[in-house]
This record gives C-alpha cells, structure tokens and sequence, in this order.
C-alpha cells in the first residue's frame, strides 16, 4: 500500500481536481498535463467525478487518483474506473479494507499524534495532512514527523503558490496537494492556456527547492 511515494515521487505535486462537468475535467487533466505534471487527483465532490476519472484514464494523459474518498463504494467505484490511487480525509476501515482488497494504495488523512499513530498501525505510513495550514502548517508537520521517522505526509489545505516550495523542503513530505494552478474562473472560462502557465510555474518552483 505504501507504493503511492513512488507514484508522487517523479512530481511532489498532486493537483486536487473539483470537476463540475465533464468537459471540465477533461480540460483540466490535459492543461496539467500540457503544464509539466500529469497527475490529478479527482475528488468525489460533485456527481460527476467517476465519469471524469473514467474519461481521464481512457485518455491517458495523467494519472487518475481518487480524492475525498470517504465509503466503501467510493472505492469501488474508483477501482472500477481504474484509478491509481485514492486520498482520503481521514483514516475509515471500510474504506481501508476495501482498498486492500482492490490493491490500491490509499492515503488516509491524520492530523494529531494520535490519528498518526493509528494510521502506522493499521499499515500505513504515507499520510494526508489535512487541512494543513489551519492544522499548524509546517511547524505542525516538522512535529509530527519527529517522534514518526517512517511516516511521508502530503500537507493538502491551503497551500499555494507561496508557500509549495516550503513545505516541499521537508524531507518527510513526499509531496503536496492542492488546487493553486486550477483558479475557478479560469475553469469556467474554459481558459485552458492560464492552467498550463500555472502548471509549469508549480513545475519551475518544485524543481528550484531540490536545486
């Protein structure tokens, strides 16, 4: 289950995806992919989100991952349309059994010494630090990541374009998620050449932190 740092390891950054249509989210997955960084984390948040996950995957432009996962069926609905990879806001057994029993890794969200702990022993150790700037931000990661030397987190929750490249210089942060380089009003305008700027400037501040 822990193979997910290696599906993040070649970007550090997971575009979290909120799709309200379908041509939406076809035109989000091939902007990011045109920007430098083919992956998107679709999130159940809106009725259409298994069929943009199912056009994304057939397309085959970016890594399709499941965000905001939260029941059993979500899983399943998410491995049927062949998903890479699903993010959870918190750490939910049924979701966790049955992600297991479909052979996708799962990022369970944790936030406290206490949720960390749980996670490492139900097998986890790539955890979802959400929200992560109203949680205590980078202090609150470097926290947690003393007393849990095994544990990767991705920080998602208001990271930004000015604060990526701090959190990404931590070596327990195996990437960030977040939905700085997909600004609403440029996806409503279908203004597809704005996302790809964005992208390749996210792109441009990760590679200059490992410079």
């Amino acid at each position: 289950m822990n193979n997910v740092v290696e599906i993040f390891r070649p970007h550090r950054i997971v575009p979290v995806v909120v799709a309200n249509s379908l041509s939406e989210g076809i035109g989000i997955g091939s902007a990011l992919a045109a920007g430098g960084i083919p992956i998107a984390e679709v999130t159940f948040r809106t009725p259409v989100a298994a069929d943009v996950m199912a056009a994304l995957v057939e397309r085959g432009e970016v890594l399709v991952g499941a965000g905001t996962v939260t029941t059993a069926e979500q899983v399943d609905i998410a491995a049927a349309v062949g998903a890479r990879f699903l993010v959870s806001p918190g750490l939910s057994m049924a979701v966790a059994d049955r992600a297991r029993e479909h052979g996708i890794p799962l990022i369970p969200g944790a936030v406290t010494a206490t949720e960390v702990q749980n996670a490492i022993a139900h097998g986890f150790t790539t955890l979802k630090f959400f929200p992560a700037e109203s949680s205590g931000s980078i202090a609150a990661v470097r926290a947690l990541a003393a007393p849990f030397g095994d544990v990767s987190f991705v920080p998602t929750g208001g990271i930004g374009a000015g604060n990526a490249s701090d959190y990404l210089a931590e070596p327990c942060v195996a990437a960030v998620g977040g939905s700085w380089m997909l600004p609403r009003t440029a996806i409503a305008e279908g203004d597809w050449k704005t996302i790809t700027s964005l992208t390749s400037l996210a792109v441009g501040s990760e590679t200059t932190t490992h410079a």
